[in-house]
């Protein structure tokens, strides 16, 4: 049977509903936004946005809604106002597998997808494996809406009372208004109570901006900008996707220690420029790539920016992937007491 769960805010209370299984409705505050894609701080917010939470124990998703944000036409993301910083609160133990986000309007049909500018869930109980002074980013999508398929027999390891952190930035580029807009996504997940164990894999983000800010200036015309990680830990990566902005062309990992491409990710743009896709690439059919405690890997990203003009925190280049590490306590060693 379905439930619905709450979630830790300043504030929940039950919508309209059965009076048995009342959705829960929940309002939160701002936390950690200096690691975020971008400051909050100068932003509006909106009374009306929340989170809801859905838990379909049978069927294993857990769906949660963020909304309903008003979009007008032709907006930036300065002119709307954002919903709060909101967290989810895992009900279970076990693994998330996938993770499935969309766009719907008030009446549940679905939105354009390039009015999200961003989401990102973090795992408040951990640090990021490549950067310590992040909480762990466990997803993200863009207006490209990446759907994260599952990989059988390998799951994000979770526990019961997690608190996953959700940061959403909403634009609307667009000559139409959407005034009830929601983000819905459905997570995947496997109860440790059933069925076999999975294998525990983390999220690796390979950011240009390495462990600060993910935004930056996209100046005009052509442009690279590059990061490096030196790996704490040896492991293999699963498989990589990407995460860019409107002109971005291409996003490489290299191996610079091995003086290796590990892969290359051209970008699906409409002829305008705007993006509409990343690919993913999986190195399961060989076990993974390889990585060795010590090696130095670089992301680049390049743009090629037809508007010409600057646009302020209008570029991103980020390599994600799935890490399986050879000992897993090292890592999960990380968890914050």
């Amino acid at each position: 049977m379905k439930r619905f769960v709450a979630v830790l805010q300043l504030a929940c209370t039950a919508s309209a509903g059965s009076p048995a299984n009342p959705a829960l409705v929940c309002w939160g505050g701002s936390a950690w936004a200096q690691h975020d894609h971008h400051s909050m701080a100068a932003m509006k917010t909106s009374s009306a946005a929340r989170l809801e939470v859905q838990d379909d124990t049978v069927a294993q998703v857990l769906t949660l809604r963020v909304g309903p944000l008003n979009l007008p036409a032709n907006s930036n993301h300065m002119a709307v106002a954002q919903a709060p910083t909101v967290f989810l609160e895992i009900p279970f133990d076990g693994w998330i597998t996938a993770y499935h986000p969309r766009l719907m309007d008030g009446a549940s049909q679905p939105a354009p997808s390039r009015l999200l500018h961003h989401v990102a869930f973090y795992n408040t109980a951990r640090p990021d494996f490549l950067c310590p002074n992040k909480q762990e980013h466990i997803f993200g999508a863009g207006s490209e809406m990446n759907d994260w398929p599952a990989l059988a027999g390998f799951g994000y390891r979770v526990y019961k009372g997690d608190r996953i952190r959700v940061s959403t930035m909403f634009h609307n580029p667009t000559a139409t208004s959407y005034p009830q807009t929601w983000l819905e996504v459905k997570l995947d997940y496997r109860s440790a109570a059933k069925g076999e164990p999975l294998k525990s894999v983390y999220p690796a983000w390979f950011d240009v901006g390495e462990c600060g800010n993910s935004g930056y200036d996209l100046g005009p015309g052509r442009t690279l900008k590059m990061g490096e990680f030196k790996l704490g830990f040896s492991g293999r990566l699963l498989g990589v996707g990407g995460h860019m902005h409107d002109y971005g062309r291409q996003l490489d990992l290299f191996n610079v220690t091995r003086g290796e491409d590990i892969a290359a990710l051209k970008a699906q743009l409409d002829p305008s420029g705007k993006i509409q896709g990343m690919p993913v690439v999986r190195f399961t059919d060989r076990g993974g790539y390889k990585l060795s405690k010590g090696d130095v890997l670089r992301v680049s990203s390049i743009y090629d920016n037809t508007l010409g003009k600057s646009i302020p925190e209008g570029a991103m280049g980020i390599v994600v992937g799935y890490f399986l590490p050879d000992n897993d306590a090292e890592v999960a060693a990380l968890k914050k007491q």
